[in-house]
């Protein structure tokens, strides 16, 4: 599919904004989908926002003090007024520029784990999916196993169902909408894509979407408990899926992120990692509160160097 330019406008974030580290997660996790294309300041990405396949290209013009973001809109057909000026609306809260980061580094400085990772990432910006239905299949892609497993489920998924879309002479691969996967056979699914159990539950949570389950703009309108309890609705989507989906944020700990933070808390990874779970989710909330997603956001963006300054092994996923 072929997008083409539609408008542009500038987006001034809330310093401090690294705009790499925003945009380009240092632990490879992406914007809005895992064929975006980042070179020169400049991320090329495509997304399903407010119904629309949309492309963006997003060019850092500031710096991390004084941040600037110049926004160009790609699409097929145009944007209606309406259609725009909810665009610009959502922008500034998907890719952080609204988000004052000031009281959570506030707090990390007191802390003797927090304080090492702002340094190494200082500016940077939580970031909210655009599109409810990737973060779902994320979530269930990511549950009990390895991140090299998962991420070769979500390859499969997107070469077998997904879209392509050319704009400023990038192509850029899209994942592929509810409606696409909610008509699909889950054991024809599973076995095209290496799913395993997940199939089935990707394409009941698949259907519930397609039928009406609110997006993430109304998601975020909910309170954060609120918000939980909705996207536990969803097949397959359990008390970890949904402390990631959710844009309230939570702490999300299962068998990969018990280990990590267990050797964080108590200084070593648990015996039996199930039955640490809830021990190391009730300490991080303990310690970190209000700012506990947060604080898992940027420790698992600096394994390496956490490891390094701590002395530790911290392990990745």
């Amino acid at each position: 599919m072929e997008l083409a330019l539609t408008s542009s406008f500038v987006i001034t974030p809330t310093a401090p904004y690294d705009f790499k580290l925003t945009v380009k997660k240092p632990a490879g996790w992406s914007l809005f989908n895992a064929g975006e294309i980042y070179g020169d300041n400049t991320l090329w990405t495509a997304t399903r926002l407010h119904g629309r396949l949309i492309g963006m290209k997003l060019r850092s013009v500031g710096t991390v003090t004084k941040p600037r973001v110049n926004i160009a809109i790609f699409t097929a057909g145009g944007l209606r007024d309406g259609a725009l000026t909810r665009l610009k609306e959502s922008l500034p809260t998907l890719i952080g520029a609204d988000q004052d980061l000031n009281d959570f580094y506030e707090m990390a400085r007191m802390d003797d784990i927090l304080r090492h990772t702002i340094e190494d990432l200082y500016g940077m910006h939580d970031t909210q999916t655009a599109y409810l239905f990737n973060s779902v299949v994320l979530s269930i892609c990511l549950q009990m196993a390895k991140l090299d497993r998962s991420m070769k489920m979500l390859a499969s998924i997107n070469t077998a169902y997904g879209t392509s879309v050319s704009f400023d002479h990038k192509k850029i691969q899209v994942e592929p909408s509810a409606e696409r996967i909610a008509v699909l056979n889950p054991g024809e699914f599973a076995k095209k894509c290496n799913l395993g159990y997940r199939a089935k539950y990707l394409v009941g949570a698949a259907k519930i979407i397609a039928k009406g389950f609110p997006d993430i703009h109304e998601i975020m309108s909910m309170p954060p408990n609120e918000a939980k309890r909705k996207l536990l609705e969803l097949p397959g989507v359990g008390d970890y899926a949904a402390d990631i989906i959710n844009p309230h944020g939570g702490f999300p700990i299962d068998a990969w992120s018990v280990d990590i933070f267990g050797r964080l808390f108590f200084g070593r990874e648990p015996d039996d990692a199930r039955e640490a779970i809830e021990a190391v989710k009730e300490e991080g909330l303990r310690r970190w509160g209000k700012f506990a997603w947060m604080a898992f956001f940027y420790v698992a963006q600096d394994l390496g160097n956490l490891s390094k300054r701590l002395g530790i092994q911290l392990r990745a996923q």
